[in-house]
C-alpha cells in the first residue's frame, strides 16, 4: 500500500488570507487559518492532476502574463466545474497564487513541488504530434489551438510540431511515412474524420513495424502504443464526446497534459479478404448509409445537411434485403441490455484487460493472438430479411445529440461491439425508434428491434440480389493486395501506391451507388442495396467482414467520470488537519 509521504508544510498567504499549506506525496492541500471560519474548508489537488507551478505571480490564458515577485509562486491544477449533467464534465486551468514569508521558503515549495510533479512524469507526453484540419467544422481549428491549447501545453513543457494539413489523408499519410522518433503521442484538431486519419496511419505503422498484415483476417493486430488526443474542433466530434464526456478543447487539452490513457476496441472492416478501414463509432448499413449519400450533396449546408439528409431519408421510407452473421460475445461478461454505463474505471472493461492479455507485457501479442484465433471457434448466429438498417458500434456513440447514443451500454474496451438490427416495420415505428435516441426511452424496447453485443459480424446479399461491385475483382497479379484509403499494402503489410484500376473502380462503384439511392428519392427506381457509413464515409462495397479487436489503441482521455461520484469527493474534503513542522 502507498504512503501519502509528507514533504513540505508551512503557513502560506493568499491576498490577505493566511492558510496552512501541505504538500505530501499525492496530494496538495490548503486550509484557511481563520479564528471566525469554523468550517475551515479544506481545497485539496491530487499532485497528478497538478500542471505547473511558476515562480512570481503568473497568468496563462487568455494570455501569459509574469509579475516578478521574489516571495510568490503560481500553481497551476485541473478545476473541475461543479454544474449538473455534461458540464459537471468540463475541466479549467485552475490557478492559485501563494506568498510566502521568505524567499527560501519559496525556494523550498517550488523545490518540492517540481519533484512532486516528476514523479508522475512518466506517464505524461513530453513532445506531441499535432496535426490541424483547418477546413473542418466552422473552420477554428487553428484559433482552437492557438489561443486555447498551445498555452497549456508551454505550461507543461510540453514540446509540440505542428502540422496544418492541406489535403485529405495528410496526416495518416506523414504518421505511416515519417520518423517519429521521440514523440510520445499525436494529436487531432478536427472533427471525427481528422481523427480517424490519425487511427488509420497510427494502426497502420504499428502493424508495418510487427511485420503484420493488415488484410488477414485471422490475425489479430499487434496493440498500438502511441496514445492518440482528440481536440474537438469538427461538427460532431463523436469520439471525443464518448470518452470523455463534453466536447470542449481545455477539457481534452488538460487530459492529454495529465497523460490519461484510455484503451480504446477498434473494429476492422473487410470486404473479402482486403482491408478497407478502421471504425470505432458507427459501421452503419441502410438509414444511416443513405443519410450520409444524401448530406454529400448537401455540404454547402454545412451541419444542417445531417437534419436535411435525415428527413429526405426518412420519407424515402427505404428498406433493404441482406444476410447478418455475428459471432456472439461471451453474455456472462456483459449485456447490451444490462442498463450499465461504460464509466472511468469500469469494471468490465478492467476485467477485458486481464482476459485480453493475460501474459506479462513481454507476451502481449502472443497472448492477444492466441484470444482473437479462438473467436473462430464459435458459432456464428445468421438473421436474414429486409431491414431498415443494420449498425456495429465499439462504443455509445452518445453526442450532444443523443447523449446516451446508439448503444448506451457499450462499452470502450471490452473486446466486444454492439451489432443493431431494425427490421422493415411502419414507417411510424420507425420514427419511434429514431426519437428514442433522443430521450432517456430504450430504443431496444421494440419488437422490430435486436442487439447483440459481437466479437465479429458478416454482412451478405441474399442469392439473386444485384451486388454492382462483385464483379470487379483483383485483375494484374496473383499478390493478394489490401485496398485501404485510396492505397495498397501487400500481404506482407508494406505500402504501395493505389492502382489506378483499382481507385477508380471504388470511385465508380460508390458515385453509381449514391446515383441509384438518388434516384429512389425522387421517385424513380429504389435502389436494391444501401451504402454503407464507416465513421463517416462512404464504403464502395456492400458485402463485408468486420472483427472487434480489443483494446487496440490507447486515447488521452480516462473515459467518462462519474460527476455524482466526484462531487460526493469534494463533500469529504473538509477539515483536513496534518501534523508537521510549521515554518513561519
Amino acid at each position: 500500500m502507498d504512503i501519502d509521504v509528507l514533504r513540505l508544510e508551512s503557513s502560506l498567504w493568499i491576498g490577505k488570507k493566511r492558510y496552512r499549506a501541505v504538500l505530501t506525496g499525492w496530494h496538495f492541500n490548503w486550509t484557511e487559518l481563520d479564528k471566525n471560519n469554523p468550517d475551515k474548508l479544506t481545497i485539496s489537488v491530487a499532485v497528478s492532476e497538478v500542471i505547473g507551478a511558476e515562480e512570481g505571480r503568473v497568468e496563462i490564458l487568455p494570455q501569459k502574463s509574469v509579475e516578478e515577485a521574489d516571495r510568490d509562486f503560481t500553481v497551476f491544477y485541473i478545476k473541475r466545474s461543479r454544474g449538473g449533467g455534461s458540464s459537471g464534465l468540463l475541466w479549467r486551468l485552475g490557478r492559485t497564487q501563494f506568498s510566502c514569508p521568505s524567499r527560501d521558503l519559496r525556494d523550498q515549495w517550488m523545490t518540492n513541488l517540481r519533484s512532486a510533479l516528476k514523479t508522475h512524469s512518466p506517464s505524461r507526453p513530453h513532445r506531441l504530434l499535432v496535426f490541424i484540419n483547418p477546413f473542418g467544422g466552422k473552420k477554428r481549428a487553428r484559433q482552437i489551438y492557438h489561443s486555447l491549447v498551445a498555452p497549456l501545453f508551454e505550461l507543461a513543457g510540453i514540446s509540440s510540431h505542428v502540422v496544418v494539413t492541406e489535403r485529405a489523408n495528410q496526416a495518416r499519410d506523414h504518421i505511416l511515412k515519417k520518423d517519429l522518433t521521440g514523440f510520445d503521442g499525436v494529436v487531432c484538431v478536427g472533427g471525427d474524420g481528422m481523427f480517424s486519419e490519425l487511427l488509420h496511419g497510427v494502426i497502420g505503422r504499428t502493424q508495418q513495424e510487427a511485420g503484420l498484415s493488415e488484410c488477414d483476417t485471422t490475425v489479430a493486430l499487434q496493440p498500438c502504443s502511441l496514445h492518440i488526443g482528440v481536440i474537438p474542433a469538427g461538427s460532431t466530434d463523436c469520439v471525443c464526446f464518448a470518452t470523455v464526456g463534453v466536447n470542449d478543447p481545455v477539457t481534452s487539452a488538460l487530459h492529454i497534459i495529465i497523460g490519461d490513457s484510455q484503451p480504446l476496441d477498434v473494429c476492422s472492416v473487410h470486404h473479402p479478404s482486403a482491408l478497407v478501414r478502421y471504425s470505432v463509432s458507427l459501421l452503419g448499413y441502410g438509414f444511416y448509409g443513405d443519410v450520409l449519400a444524401e448530406s454529400e450533396r448537401h455540404r454547402w449546408m454545412g451541419p444542417l445537411r445531417y437534419d436535411y439528409a435525415g428527413t429526405m431519408v426518412y420519407l424515402g421510407n427505404r428498406s433493404y434485403p441482406g444476410i447478418v452473421k455475428y459471432l456472439p460475445a461471451e453474455p456472462q461478461l456483459s449485456s447490451p441490455r444490462d442498463n450499465t454505463r461504460c464509466m472511468s474505471g469500469c469494471r468490465v472493461c478492467s476485467e477485458s484487460t486481464e482476459r485480453l492479455f493475460p501474459h506479462p507485457p513481454d507476451s502481449l501479442y502472443s497472448s492477444h493472438f492466441s484470444h482473437f484465433s479462438n473467436d473462430a471457434e464459435g458459432e456464428w448466429v445468421s438473421v436474414e430479411g429486409r431491414f431498415r438498417c443494420v449498425s456495429l458500434t465499439c462504443m455509445s456513440s452518445s453526442c450532444p445529440r443523443s447523449p446516451l447514443g446508439l448503444s448506451p451500454s457499450a462499452h470502450l474496451a471490452d473486446g466486444t461491439g454492439d451489432l443493431i438490427i431494425v427490421r422493415d416495420t411502419h414507417p411510424l415505428s420507425f420514427l419511434t425508434f429514431l426519437h428514442r435516441h433522443t430521450t432517456s426511452q430504450d430504443q431496444f424496447d421494440l419488437p422490430f428491434v435486436e442487439v447483440h453485443r459481437v466479437k465479429a459480424v458478416r454482412f451478405s446479399l441474399p442469392p439473386g440480389e444485384e451486388d454492382e461491385e462483385e464483379d470487379s475483382g483483383s485483375e494484374g497479379g496473383t499478390e493478394r493486395q489490401c485496398v485501404h484509403d485510396g492505397e495498397t499494402r501487400s500481404s506482407s503489410g508494406s505500402q504501395q501506391h493505389l492502382a489506378e484500376r483499382g481507385e477508380e473502380r471504388g470511385i465508380a462503384n460508390s458515385k453509381r451507388r449514391k446515383k441509384n439511392f438518388l434516384c429512389g428519392l425522387c421517385g424513380g427506381r429504389a435502389p436494391s442495396v444501401s451504402v454503407w457509413n464507416c465513421d463517416g464515409e462512404i464504403l464502395p462495397y456492400t458485402e463485408l467482414l468486420s472483427r472487434v479487436h480489443g483494446q487496440l489503441v490507447r486515447l488521452y482521455a480516462r473515459g467518462i467520470e462519474d460527476v455524482a461520484a466526484v462531487q460526493r469527493s469534494w463533500e469529504g474534503n473538509k477539515t483536513c488537519k496534518r501534523r508537521g513542522v510549521l515554518h513561519n
